[in-house]
């Protein structure tokens, strides 16, 4: 028994070795995966926010991003939850601040291309940018889709 919780206290003491960024993460994905911004989750059932759900089968990877739509088309907020590594994170909580502010149009012009710029992304974590580009999208699909529903509500109701 001795044993086994000595090798337990050795796993969980820090390896001595490269840091990340010297194992080839730029220090802005480092910065993000380790203060990520704007981890959590909003509430998904509100009119005003829009769910994103994307996943990479290849590598794993799976991204939840939600935004919250102000009544005259601006993001107030914006939420992430992803399952990931270092670069999916970064690139989460990345997409997270810039739609911030923006307005949904704005925030569709969000590229992959920009968020793996931004974060120094080499080529084979270029995956991670396009994960976070396409889940701004369906977040935001997401809440086009509750508007023109509550729209039709509306009507009906005025037509009854």
């Amino acid at each position: 028994m001795a044993a086994l919780r000595a090798a337990g206290a050795a796993l969980l003491r820090p390896r001595p070795g490269p840091a990340p960024a010297a194992l080839g993460y730029h220090k802005k994905v480092v910065d993000h995966y380790e203060n990520p911004r704007n981890v959590g989750s909003l509430d998904r059932n509100a009119k005003n926010v829009g769910t994103g759900l994307v996943g990479a089968p290849a590598c794993g990877d799976v991204m939840k991003l939600q935004v919250e739509v102000d009544e005259n088309g601006r993001i107030v907020d914006a939420r992430f939850k992803t399952f990931g590594c270092g670069s999916a994170i970064a690139s989460s909580s990345l997409a997270t601040e810039w739609v911030k502010g923006k307005t949904v149009d704005e925030a569709l012009k969000i590229k992959n291309t920009d968020i793996a710029k931004e974060l120094c992304l080499p080529p084979v974590k270029l995956h991670c940018s396009m994960l976070a580009e396409d889940a701004i999208k369906a977040a935001l699909a997401d809440y086009k889709l509750k508007q023109d529903s509550s729209k039709e509500s509306d009507k009906k109701a005025d037509n009854a």
